[in-house]
């Protein structure tokens, strides 16, 4: 009997906190007139290979230095021994990248943001990258300590899209009527999102730092909510053959899935060729994953990428 009561009792505050999850994503409402109620959620592809082969030489050469990503990794001071993984590994293929803190470490350069809410730092990181970079670069990439990235791959995925355009892509969730791009992923925003980030991030009531609900709100939901006001809508990323390329889980991780999904498909059905990033890995396995992306080669195989993504001047990338 006194089971039966608590299961009733946990049954009423789940469903209670449903209804109030349910009314409250009803009252967002956002920009651009009714335009986001017909909204279709898109799946952004890579470029065909064949594409890329049929443009000149000129036209490849040009291409490959003309995309360039500013990278933004948000840590904390017990991130210490993934922001060294992160700072030894794959962050040196960014065209620049600087690593937001919530509070100045000694150890290495950051830019602190005296805070310790996720939400206000990616806010604050935003904001600051806009006022600074703004003229240098057009694609912007965020990410979390414990995610690793191919950099490279970015470069190719984005290398038909218009900075221009309002993208803002990466690994896409539901949930209630609110499509966002699962930070664990990481976060790609052409210049012209952040700049309708920008100017939303002034408005309160639109885009407040500290939101009025009972519950908070994770802060990868907290900018789809405000992206949603300008016009902004997630994208999720795949590749030619509509596998996922920005991926919230370890290869390990995929893996073992694979091996209960896809038994004689295990490679195939684990991950896309030209996954992006990868997430939840531990400081030594960013290093398995630079060695194995980066250095391991098998002898006799050779590889005709029709792009060179060149490294930044001056870098000391692999």
């Amino acid at each position: 009997m006194i089971s039966e009561s608590s299961s009733f009792v946990k049954g009423v505050v789940l469903g209670g906190a449903f209804c109030m999850l349910v009314t409250l994503l009803g009252h967002i409402k956002v920009g651009h007139g009714t335009k986001a109620h017909h909204h279709e959620h898109h799946h952004i592809q890579a470029p065909n290979k064949e594409d890329v082969l049929n443009l000149s030489e000129g036209e490849r050469v040009e291409l490959s230095k003309s995309i360039r990503i500013y990278c933004i990794i948000l840590v904390k001071p017990k991130d210490l021994g993934h922001w060294a993984a992160v700072k030894e590994t794959w962050s040196k293929h960014c065209d620049k990248v600087e690593f937001y803190s919530s509070e100045n470490v000694k150890v290495f350069d950051s830019v602190a943001l005296n805070t310790n809410d996720l939400w206000v730092m990616m806010r604050k990181a935003y904001k600051i990258t806009y006022e600074r970079y703004k003229d240098e670069f057009s694609w912007f990439f965020l990410a979390y300590p414990t995610t690793f990235a191919i950099i490279e791959n970015l470069k190719y995925f984005l290398l038909k899209k218009d900075p221009s355009q309002p993208f803002y892509i990466g690994h896409t969730v539901k949930s209630g009527d609110l499509e966002y791009v699962d930070g664990e992923g990481g976060i790609v925003l052409s210049i012209e999102s952040l700049t309708r980030l920008s100017r939303v991030l002034e408005d309160s009531d639109k885009c407040p730092e500290q939101g009025g609900m009972i519950w908070k709100l994770a802060e990868d939901k907290q900018l789809a909510i405000c992206l949603k006001y300008t016009g902004v809508f997630a994208e999720n990323a795949e590749d030619s053959e509509g596998k996922d390329v920005f991926n919230t889980k370890s290869v390990g991780a995929l893996i073992k899935e694979a091996m209960s999904t896809h038994p004689q498909q295990v490679v195939d059905g684990c991950c896309s060729d030209m996954a992006i990033t990868f997430s939840g890995l531990a400081p030594n396995h960013m290093h398995v994953m630079m060695y194995g992306v980066y250095r391991l080669r098998p002898y006799g195989h050779t590889y005709n990428d029709a792009l060179i993504f060149l490294p930044p001047a001056g870098s000391d990338n692999d």
